[in-house]
């Protein structure tokens, strides 16, 4: 059985970023694991990432970003807590500096990834923090 089998995945990237490529590579690298990828693309905003996350019942929403727009990133987090969601994880990836990292960290993006992040270590993160139930829903580990 793959790892990742029965998570589902919203992958975008976030307001003006169009730099797709290593959300594309990620998406591939998730779908192979055996999770289930929906690709949002680029130019996305917050409130359609967290909608998708919804109408898709998503256990986890990972936005690229290569771009200074972190401040949207924040703006998901905060848009799944005011619709009770918080139980989607919240991650992201790319070109971004230590000390946003840890700003994005404690706006409550559970883990940031780093361009040299090894595809093992972003799916063992992912299947670690989502445990599948006995009822067969998926939950967020803390």
């Amino acid at each position: 059985m793959r790892a990742g089998k029965g998570i589902k995945v919203v992958v975008s990237m976030i307001g003006l970023d169009g730099h797709s490529t290593g959300a594309e590579v990620v998406s591939k690298m998730l779908i192979d694991a055996g999770m289930e990828v929906v690709y949002l693309g680029y130019y996305n905003m917050a409130e359609m990432i967290v909608q998708t996350a919804i109408q898709e019942d998503a256990d986890v929403i990972g936005i690229s970003s290569d771009a200074s727009n972190y401040s949207q990133i924040g703006e998901v987090v905060d848009l799944l807590r005011e619709k009770e969601m918080g139980h989607v994880l919240v991650i992201c990836g790319g070109t971004i500096p230590s000390k946003q990292m840890l700003k994005l960290k404690e706006t409550g993006v559970a883990e940031v990834f780093a361009p040299q992040s090894t595809s093992e270590s972003i799916i063992n993160y992912i299947v670690s923090k989502v445990k599948r139930t006995t009822s067969g829903s998926n939950q967020k580990i803390h």
